[in-house]
């Protein structure tokens, strides 16, 4: 992965770069060896053409899944990649009552030449291992994070849909499995990946989408857990999402925890701000403050933006600036980014107030020039400058 001299970047590594803690057990410890158990009856040709002519999002995996243990004596061990199926779990486990729990998000694509490729999976290994430190849990090692995939994609390759903006969506996830019921961090854990092949992730395509700024509610607060990926982190915006709902929103915008003036993020993805149009045209996004995500869609824009000759900066942008600017035409495109929904641009904002369009509700140039770029880098249709993508077969 290149390095990149901006601010954001410099954050970003400083979130998954750094040195693990690494338990007495699993110092030097080799990798555990896969025990592959094939599926005894994996879905028909038939249906697995089925489910990618209509695949949706997040409704249905394929056939296989990996598992891989550890406990505070032994390390990561027992890894397994082995029929997709239920877990069983001790209704004392950890994770059910403290919430030792967290996830990452990441895709791959079919390449031109029929190979897989996932993009950036290396900076979502190191994610996972910055989340894990914040909520006192075992690192897995990267090398260990990327042959998982290398394992699971070795059964489940037919299940990567060909065609633009289709992906097979992988989810690694890490649970606190131990059954004392002692508030203090677990000492036995498991790792799963699972897999998913997904079509767009807002049923209406890319479109301008509306959303609601929650001045009532707030995602994270600095010194918190909002900038990893933790499951707790998920449940307290669901309420407020409902709440967008009701006022015809199709997303919420998070406002800052203090002053509830400053803009965070949307829904679960990051923001971004055009101002000016043409080659003249800035990215403005919400800078790193400890409580938003580091996203890996957010810091790939940021360096093809520079690629494509689009000035960058991150700082602080709020509410009153966002709705003067749009009225004045300053601002021209708002759009957000992610790895479920790759780009999506942002038409109308409604607040208790009242409400204000950007860019007359219309989606915008710089947004989709952005986004058929990284679209063209996914799926291996155009030059990969700086190393991005990672060939799993």
């Amino acid at each position: 992965m290149t390095q990149v001299t901006d601010a954001a970047t410099a954050a970003v590594a400083s979130a998954v770069t750094e040195a693990p803690a690494v338990s007495e057990a699993s110092a030097g410890a080799a990798a555990p060896v896969f025990d592959r158990i094939p599926h005894p009856a994996p879905a028909s040709p038939e249906r697995v053409a089925e489910v990618l002519a209509d695949p949706g999002f997040g409704k249905y995996v394929t056939d296989h899944m990996v598992t891989i243990e550890h406990t505070r004596e032994r390390g990561w061990h027992g890894a397994s990649v082995r029929p997709y199926e239920a877990l069983a779990l001790a209704p004392t486990a950890s994770v059910l009552h403290y919430g030792q729990a967290i996830f990452e998000g990441l895709k791959v694509y079919r390449q031109p030449d029929g190979s897989v490729a996932a993009f950036r999976p290396d900076a979502n290994a190191r994610r996972f291992q910055a989340s894990a430190r914040r909520l006192a849990m075992p690192e897995l090692p990267e090398e260990l994070f990327l042959e998982s995939m290398r394992e699971l994609l070795a059964r489940d390759a037919r299940w990567v849909p060909d065609g633009a903006g289709r992906s097979l969506y992988l989810r690694p996830l890490m649970i606190a499995t131990s059954t004392e019921l002692t508030v203090a961090a677990a000492t036995e854990y498991l790792y799963v990946l699972m897999a998913m092949p997904a079509g767009s992730y807002f049923t209406g395509g890319v479109k301008p989408v509306s959303v609601w700024l929650s001045e009532d509610h707030v995602r994270a607060a600095a010194g918190g857990t909002g900038a990893v990926k933790a499951a707790a982190n998920y449940a307290g915006t669901l309420a407020p999402q409902r709440l967008a709902a009701e006022h015809g929103c199709d997303q919420v915008v998070w406002l800052d925890a203090v002053e509830r003036r400053w803009v965070e993020e949307m829904g679960a993805m990051n923001l971004f701000f055009v101002f000016g149009s043409g080659p003249t045209a800035r990215l403005v996004t919400p800078q790193l403050s400890g409580s938003l995500l580091p996203g890996v869609t957010r810091d790939s824009i940021l360096t093809l933006a520079r690629d494509l000759g689009y000035g960058v900066e991150e700082r602080r942008i709020s509410v009153e600036e966002w709705e003067k600017a749009a009225e004045s035409g300053e601002l021209t495109e708002v759009f957000a980014c992610g790895t479920a929904a790759t780009i999506t641009p942002v038409g109308t904002v409604k607040h208790a107030a009242g409400e204000f369009l950007v860019n007359g509700g219309a989606p915008g140039p710089v947004a989709q020039r952005v986004r058929d770029q990284l679209v063209a880098l996914h799926e291996g249709v155009a030059e990969d400058r700086h190393g991005w993508l990672h060939r799993l077969t």
